[in-house]
């Protein structure tokens, strides 16, 4: 045996991992999914963030005097049912996905009613230099009010906005995966925006019903004088000496949506300075409670093109609730129809504004970016 021949003479003891030489057991399977350890296929390297959890491997005990060989197989425990029923003391587990680049941190809180990290945490994970990165942590929370689920967001900077339209298309995704569903499926869920229903369709991609817009600017919030129906339709509003029109939604978060400055004819969104111009109108003082907004380029009554600065996250490359917000905008101001496609940096989001029911609609794409746990 050439390890044997190589060996001192001395009954030295030499350990080695195990290999196909031995008929050692073989290596523990690695999980098919995420959440399914018990599988017999691995999962894809490129989306595992591996967990900070020690492998077990058995080891193999080569004696040279004795020419022998011996296996010693640790104990092992048994696996948990899920990843991320693992709770390891100062770990949190997670999933990122993305909704057209708008990003986030999903983190399985079914178990609780309050949030796995605080604010400020949540803040620090966001972080794209010293964090995980992300647009905001989503919590996916025990049902109330008779719904199946409810979800809490914290944005980037730690404030908890009421809903977030590309999130919930994530939330979907989420829970899908977390309870093993596939195919078509459809659940409530109770948000700080009141009930939203989204759909898994057939081809992967995410249907939710957004519920009704909210006109009434008191209710938006914003201090502009409303029309006589209360809403505020076409305002002129003065941001850093530049008169805007601007229109004021809200999908359950305040929306100020501009198509241009006063007199222009059709804004070139391309051309804006979004880091410059966003943070002026959302803590302008007509907003108490800031405000995202939508810069809106017109290509046709069914197309649109838009640029959004989010309040508390800044310019993101995509924003479901601004989307569904300027089509409301759109076709209050006689510049688009009911139903149209909305561009994002990200990619494009199809709403529909439905006549019978009042209801907007959004549909889009939900994926994983990957999986993993970090300290806190």
């Amino acid at each position: 045996m050439a390890i044997a021949a190589a060996a001192s003479a001395s009954a030295s003891t030499t350990t080695l991992p195990s290999s196909s030489a031995s008929r050692a057991p073989s290596a523990p399977v690695r999980p098919s999914s995420f959440f399914s350890p018990s599988s017999a296929s691995s999962p894809p390297q490129s989306r595992l963030l591996r967990a900070r959890i020690p492998l077990r491997t058995p080891r193999l005990s080569i004696s040279a005097a004795a020419a022998s060989m011996s296996v010693r197989t640790p104990e092992r425990s048994s696996p948990p049912s899920s990843f991320l029923d693992r709770r390891e003391s100062g770990f949190l587990h997670f999933v990122k996905y993305h909704g057209l680049g708008n990003d986030f941190i999903l983190v399985d809180n079914r178990d609780s009613s309050e949030p796995r990290v605080t604010p400020e945490q949540a803040a620090k994970l966001c972080d794209r230099n010293f964090g995980i990165g992300a647009d905001g942590v989503i919590f996916a929370m025990p049902g109330i009010n008779g719904t199946d689920y409810t979800m809490r967001i914290f944005n980037s900077d730690g404030s908890e906005p009421e809903m977030c339209g590309n999130g919930v298309r994530c939330f979907a995704r989420f829970i899908a995966e977390l309870e093993n569903l596939s195919g078509k499926q459809r659940f409530t869920v109770h948000t700080g925006a009141g009930l939203i229903v989204p759909e898994i369709q057939d081809d992967g991609k995410v249907t939710v019903d957004m519920g009704e817009p909210i006109l009434k600017a008191s209710d938006v919030p914003t201090k502009l004088l409303p029309n006589k129906d209360h809403s505020v339709v076409k305002y002129d509003l003065k941001v850093d000496g530049v008169t805007w029109n601007v229109t004021c939604v809200s999908m359950g978060n305040p929306h100020c949506v501009t198509f241009g400055a006063k007199g222009e004819q059709n804004l070139q969104v391309d051309k804006l300075n979004l880091a410059e111009i966003g943070p002026k109108f959302e803590h302008h003082e007509m907003f108490p409670a800031r405000t995202n907004t939508e810069f809106v380029q017109v290509f046709s009554p069914s197309h649109l093109k838009m640029r959004v600065w989010e309040r508390g996250a800044g310019a993101t490359l995509a924003c479901g609730t601004g989307a569904c917000a300027v089509v409301v905008a759109a076709v209050l101001e006689g510049r688009a129809g009911r139903s149209c496609t909305v561009d994002l940096p990200g990619g494009p989001l199809e709403i529909e504004w439905r006549e019978k029911d009042n209801h907007v609609y959004m549909t889009g794409p939900a994926e994983v970016v990957f999986y993993g746990s970090v300290p806190i």
